[in-house]
């Protein structure tokens, strides 16, 4: 290929001496050299570092047995009391979130009223931890699985209007047929003994026969 060489300059430029012969073809060569360089390396760089930035932390709670310890509860559940009266009582949903981190329950009281709790199991103490909340008082309790295979919290139960807190207890069991008995108990300090607060079926929505299981 035939070099074309600027060895003329304008008058203008001879006169201040700053035109010298360029090599025009080689100059564009090196500039097409450089370009295709940094091309590349913005090419490769910029993948690399966008994957290292947006890598998720792996999944331990997913590796994790303990962590699916309270299973038999996760769903969307109609409930009533476990007596023979079977009232309906209210629906509760219980999710995983967070890569099996933590569970949520969203309990709607048939009465109109509610509360929210996560349920979350801490591996370094091996245990699980409810913290309840609803309109007026609040539910802190700490456990897991007992011999049977029940999931049992003991802590304190806090009544704000009371201004007051009381030993509580909560016992959930899973049925061979699907259903899932909770069972609350509250601490009488006074006889030191132990008294139902609450005792309530879970029967699945999906399975459920009552027009409440077609929600």
């Amino acid at each position: 290929m035939a070099v074309h060489r600027l060895s003329a300059c304008p008058n203008d430029f001879q006169r201040h001496k700053v035109c010298t012969n360029i090599d025009w073809g080689h100059t564009m060569k090196q500039m097409l050299k450089y370009g295709i360089y940094v091309l590349l390396v913005t090419a490769i760089s910029t993948p690399a570092y966008s994957q290292e930035a947006q890598t998720p932390p792996a999944p331990f709670c997913e590796d994790n047995e303990g962590f699916n310890d309270w299973d038999f509860w996760v769903g969307d559940w109609n409930v009533y009391t476990n007596d023979e009266a079977r009232q309906f009582a209210g629906t509760n949903s219980i999710s995983k979130h967070y890569n099996n981190c933590l569970l949520k329950e969203n309990w709607v009281s048939a009465t109109g009223g509610g509360g929210f709790s996560i349920n979350y199991y801490n591996p370094n103490k091996d245990e699980w931890r409810q913290v309840w909340v609803a309109n007026g008082y609040s539910i802190d309790y700490t456990g897991g699985l007992n011999d049977a295979g029940a999931m049992v919290l003991e802590g304190e139960i806090y009544n704000y209007t009371k201004a007051s807190n009381t030993r509580f207890r909560g016992i959930w069991t899973a049925e061979d047929n699907g259903d899932v008995i909770q069972h609350f108990d509250i601490h009488d300090a006074e006889n030191d003994s132990w008294k139902v607060w609450f005792e309530g079926r879970y029967v699945r929505k999906g399975s459920d026969p009552n027009p409440h299981g077609r929600d």
